[in-house]
């Protein structure tokens, strides 16, 4: 389930977009699949443990799914005159405000991994003297 949540991801413009194509371009599709699979593991358990909300997410579009989830799950249609938030996703205004902000967290994570540079691998100290040349 969590490698096609990141196939998923990787489709979205944001920030794990950019992670899943820094990934792919080094290592292949099917490895960057499986490292934004990671992600999202470590991602998920982190908000979980710390009770906050995605920062990246575009909220009239969680409010669509969730209002559509709480259909599928028997709650009553809600008639009349009163707007719900869901009906933000309904202006297209407001979700390409959302989209927007999603691309510039995508350009952020680009320019951010273009400037990082990993350290090399440390070497191995069995075997090596350490500077008292004991070992």
């Amino acid at each position: 389930m969590l490698v096609e949540a990141a196939w998923a991801a990787a489709k979205t413009h944001g920030p794990l977009h950019a992670f899943f194509v820094r990934i792919r371009d080094r290592r292949g599709h099917q490895v960057a699949a499986v490292a934004v699979a990671r992600k999202l593991t470590f991602l998920c358990w982190h908000l979980l443990t710390n009770e906050e909300d995605y920062l990246w997410a575009r909220p009239s579009l969680v409010a669509h799914k969730m209002r559509g989830m709480e259909l599928q799950g028997g709650r009553p249609q809600k008639k009349g005159n009163t707007r719900g938030p869901a009906h933000a996703y309904n202006i297209k205004q407001l979700r390409d405000q959302e989209m927007h902000v999603a691309e510039q967290a995508q350009r952020r994570y680009e320019h951010f991994a273009e400037a990082w540079r990993p350290r090399p691998p440390k070497e191995k100290a069995r075997g090596r003297l350490n500077p008292a040349g004991h070992r």
